[in-house]
């Protein structure tokens, strides 16, 4: 096997076992009873209280972890009511007694279930709420989670572009709490949290949406540091107790929606405990008594945050290829300020990158054109001198630094080009601006499968036929067989990719096709290597 079979074994690999993690190993949907989930709450503040002092020092300055809600009360299921409701043009938010967001329904059709209902972004009643406070102190946790908040209004509607705020009050036998929320129309608000006296609490930003989760996308949290450092928990990856002095953003998302407490001005003493499964729950530890944060609910589209803060935008995070993917993906949407279909926006994004990748896919079609020709002269070689490997070697580089051929030459661009995959990989997989995108025909969401598999199938038909217009060097019959069958593993994995993910591997093969034929015909009117 020579040098160039053996990268372009290990390319492809590379492909099959990315490909492969996402669609077999990445965590699936799990729903639970109510009695699970009660069990998975109660083990998650054990876990908060047993990690109390676990906390580094250099890291909180004598902070404690968040001390456990008192839960399974008929009291407690009576304060999970709604006692008041927020409408905007696209969102209701609900509050429960307790002067937490206990739920969000989201109107925009886009965002709308398979049933064309409203989506709602939390399912599991007995997760940590959004704007929850729990005390350091246990007396007073317990007393604060069978009180219940007294509330300015009702019903609110938030309309045109003025906000509106409503108050709730919790009276603590004395001590007094009071929440003061600004909603604005984009699903962001800002909270000033006032009490009597300062007492050490801690105010989460709720558990992540907990909506379908896939094959293919992180699910945790992720947290900005004062000095602009990303660091991201993912689901089933938190080890403990972790404190963040100074952070900027706290978020806990899924594929396509978040919900966040930031400052960029103050910053914030943020606190990631773990639940019974290893999943990380932020909080915000605060001492004063008085705060003020701003938070945010509901998808992750990169024109709602930015209009809000462009900081807010980190949010949107494309894993190990977020250099590349985020300009890319900045690229697609002016693209799509002038192609108003998404679909057609990234068949021209593909061919863009197709033009920018150009030199270096010509390059590599040459040189692998030049080690076809040569591929007699090699086997003669390979013949005269089996028993010898230095002669052997050394007659080889002979060979092709006369000819001025490059046995890495055809694999190289094929490895500068997987960053790129990876990241346009992300970028699709990510974007919740595709979520209800139509294309064509019967593509009615880019983000979903093809229903009828036709794209799959054209794509593995494509990769086919660019096979076939692809000088091969292959020198082993079984690697040839082998890499023939390529084209159908890929269609199995690609069968449940989104649409728009497919179309823009569909569309590459098709430029590679083209731009391949062209350039065989090019390489056809140069002499043959003698």
């Amino acid at each position: 096997m020579n040098t160039q079979t053996r990268v372009v074994i290990a390319t492809v690999l590379s492909l099959l076992v990315f490909i492969g993690y996402d669609y077999f190993f990445m965590p699936k949907t799990t729903q639970q009873a109510d009695g699970n989930r009660t069990m998975q709450v109660q083990s998650t503040q054990a876990s908060a209280k047993n990690a109390e002092n676990s906390v580094a020092p250099a890291a909180t300055t004598q902070s404690a972890s968040p001390k456990p809600a008192a839960r399974n009360t008929g009291a407690d299921t009576a304060l999970e009511g709604v006692i008041a409701t927020i409408e905007t043009s696209n969102a209701t938010i609900e509050f429960d007694a307790l002067g937490r967001i206990s739920q969000v329904y989201l109107k925009d059709i886009q965002y709308r279930t398979e049933e064309g209902e409203e989506l709602k972004l939390f399912n599991n009643p007995r997760i940590p709420k959004p704007l929850e406070i729990r005390f350091s102190d246990p007396a007073l946790n317990e007393l604060a989670f069978k009180t219940p908040y007294r509330v300015s209004t009702s019903r609110l509607e938030v309309s045109g572009d003025k906000a509106e705020t409503i108050t709730f009050t919790q009276d603590l036998n004395g001590f007094t709490v009071e929440k003061k929320i600004t909603i604005h129309p984009d699903h962001h608000y800002d909270v000033d949290i006032k009490m009597s006296e300062p007492k050490p609490y801690f105010v989460s930003p709720g558990y992540r949406p907990d909506l379908r989760i896939d094959n293919y996308t992180v699910h945790g949290v992720m947290v900005e540091e004062a000095d602009g450092t990303l660091t991201i928990i993912d689901d089933g990856d938190a080890k403990g107790t972790e404190a963040f002095r100074k952070a900027r953003i706290a978020v806990a998302f899924d594929r396509y929606y978040a919900t966040a407490l930031y400052d960029f001005d103050n910053g914030m003493e943020v606190v990631v405990n773990k639940d019974a499964e290893e999943n990380p729950i932020l909080f915000v530890k605060e001492e004063g008594a008085e705060r003020t944060l701003h938070g945010y609910i509901g998808p992750k589209e990169y024109k709602i945050l930015q209009a809000i803060h462009p900081e807010l935008t980190k949010i949107i995070e494309f894993g190990w290829f977020t250099f590349i993917a985020a300009p890319m993906f900045k690229v697609l949407m002016w693209l799509h300020s002038f192609i108003p279909n998404w679909g057609w926006a990234i068949v021209v994004l593909t061919l863009l990158i197709r033009v920018i990748l150009y030199p270096l896919t010509y390059k590599g079609m040459v040189s692998m054109h030049r080690l076809k020709q040569l591929q007699p002269k090699i086997k003669e070689i390979q013949a005269k001198y089996k028993g010898d490997p230095q002669k052997l070697n050394a007659h080889m580089m002979e060979l092709y630094k006369k000819h001025k051929a490059n046995p890495l030459g055809g694999c190289l661009p094929m490895i500068l080009q997987i960053p790129v995959f990876f990241a346009i990989y992300r970028v699709l997989l990510n974007a919740i601006e595709l979520k209800g995108a139509p294309w064509i025909l019967w593509i009615n969401d880019l983000s979903v499968m093809d229903p009828y598999y036709v794209l799959p199938v054209l794509m593995g038909g494509s990769m086919w036929l660019h096979q076939r217009v692809t000088p091969s060097n292959f020198t082993d019959p079984m690697q040839e067989k082998i890499f023939k069958w390529l084209p159908v593993v890929f269609t199995f994995f690609f069968v449940t990719f989104p649409a728009g993910l497919v179309l823009y591997w569909l569309t590459n093969n098709i430029f590679s096709v083209a731009q391949q034929l062209m350039i065989n015909r090019m390489l056809e009117k140069q002499p043959k290597a003698e």
